[in-house]
């Protein structure tokens, strides 16, 4: 979904837009204070689809079920998930964290707590990808620091 001006939009691959998505819903949703929902996401959902001219076809549905997949589990895990970031956020207090770095590695974390068929290094280079687009390169080498420190702490049974 991020596209800076100039730059012809590559094709997006279904996770990673769900990743996206789920991660820009959850910011919304602390931001506001709000639990996630089905029907608040369904709303962020046409809001996106409209602001971004996405089309309704198989990517966008498998990446609409595969956001709700990662912002339910984040959900139910937040505390489990949050706790896990906090312990290897070295020197950085978890709260100090933007709203966006702390949401694009509670999708990953849920990643590699709940999804067995992703690989902890697909998460990881999924959630630095994210960074860079919408937090900026220091963002994506701290999350990526954070995120290798979790997944060599074997949180994940079947790490890569």
């Amino acid at each position: 979904m991020h596209n800076p001006a100039g730059e012809e939009a590559a094709p997006l691959h279904s996770k990673r837009l769900g990743r996206e998505l789920a991660m820009e819903f959850l910011f919304a949703c602390e931001s506001k204070q709000e639990l996630p929902g089905a029907a608040e996401f369904d709303v962020f959902l046409e809001s996106v689809k409209e602001e971004f001219a996405l089309e309704d076809n198989r990517v966008t549905r498998r990446a609409r079920d595969y956001a709700v997949r990662l912002y339910e589990t984040v959900g139910c895990e937040q505390e489990k998930i949050d706790s896990v970031i906090s312990q290897h956020c070295r020197n950085w207090d978890f709260n100090r964290l933007s709203g966006v770095d702390r949401n694009i590695m509670r999708i990953a974390v849920a990643e590699m707590i709940a999804f067995p068929e992703v690989p902890a290094v697909v998460s990881i280079d999924e959630a630095v990808g994210i960074a860079r687009d919408f937090s900026g390169v220091e963002a994506g080498n701290f999350i990526n620091g954070v995120l290798n420190s979790i997944k060599n702490s074997g949180i994940k049974n079947n790490s890569n």
